[in-house]
């Protein structure tokens, strides 16, 4: 019985190793947030696991805190979203589309997206002013603080989808029409 032995080359790469660009450029200032709350996220979640798991005694905040961290990291990183564009939308409907109409819906669903968002905006002031007097279980603070949070981050997704209306609006139909459907133009 013989063994079969295979060569391989000192700078090939294996097949399943995915690479990451180093290209960071596309970070902006209002991404910040999204990074500390991220951080702090993982900081009170490895407390909670080495508190509970390691000492045997859990610390009780960490729960409460570790969920509130996670709501507001979902809102704010959804501001990075919507800045650039990666929110859902139905492109496959846009493959099969005429041209000349691709561009006033992609206009259409700017508008929709910035009008939901300063409305959801809207509605979250109302609640956070409605439950001022609330205060989160484990520790002593407000609950609204995290509605506000979220009251200024769907706020920053009606700007950023502004903004992006405003882009759209701009660009000649072709670049909209290439964007949409993913083809090159």
């Amino acid at each position: 019985m013989t063994e079969k032995t295979e060569t391989v080359s000192p700078t090939a790469k294996p097949a399943a190793t995915m690479t990451m660009p180093d290209d960071i450029s596309d970070v902006r200032v209002s991404d910040i947030p999204v990074l500390l709350v991220f951080t702090v996220l993982f900081f009170v979640v490895a407390l909670q696991f080495f508190t509970r798991y390691v000492l045997n005694s859990s610390l009780g905040w960490t729960e409460e805190i570790a969920r509130y961290l996670l709501i507001l990291l979902a809102f704010v990183g959804s501001v990075t979203c919507v800045r650039k564009g990666k929110h859902i939308y139905l492109q496959f409907f846009f493959r099969y589309l005429p041209e000349q109409v691709i561009k006033p819906l992609a206009l259409l669903i700017e508008a929709t997206v910035m009008g939901f968002f300063a409305y959801a905006g809207w509605l979250g002031l109302t609640l956070a002013e409605r439950t001022q007097a609330q205060r989160m279980v484990s520790i002593d603070l407000p609950k609204n603080l995290i509605y506000y949070a979220v009251v200024a981050a769907c706020f920053a997704m009606a700007l950023c989808a502004a903004a992006r209306l405003y882009q759209t609006l701009k660009r000649p139909a072709a670049d909209v029409v290439a964007e949409k459907t993913g083809h090159v133009a």
